[in-house]
């Protein structure tokens, strides 16, 4: 069997801390969406903290092409009502609710291997 090591041209986060997160060697300390589709650049998130998350809010993350969004919801593990998921669920598009820390973890090794995701991650100040 040959293996052969992941390639992938997408955003990586670098590093983070309890206000900011570190894309590409560029440090955020609002909340942001990193993206592994090619073309579809990061951009600053609305929502300061999980209480601001609105429908709105997840339509800016019903992207075509995405298969997963990935909610970093601050300090801790919190789950979005079903009703503001809507434009993900009828895009079919699945979403896993962590803290963000562990949000861009997992982002790192899902865009590694070449999967279609979103990394939408809350920055409380």
């Amino acid at each position: 069997m040959k293996l052969q090591p992941d390639k992938s041209n997408a955003p990586t986060i670098n590093a983070y801390g309890p206000d900011w997160v570190e894309v590409n060697g560029l440090k955020h300390t609002q909340s942001v969406v990193v993206s592994s589709l090619e073309g579809l650049p990061s951009w600053t998130w609305q929502a300061n903290n999980f209480g601001q998350l609105t429908v709105e809010s997840f339509e800016a993350l019903a992207q075509d092409g995405i298969e997963l969004v990935i909610l970093g919801c601050g300090k801790r593990l919190q789950f979005p009502a079903a009703s503001l998921m809507a434009p993900l669920i009828s895009k079919g598009i699945g979403l896993e609710s962590m803290d963000t820390s562990a949000a861009c973890r997992t982002y790192n090794i899902l865009a590694s291997e070449g999967r279609r995701v979103l990394a939408a991650l809350l920055i409380e100040p």
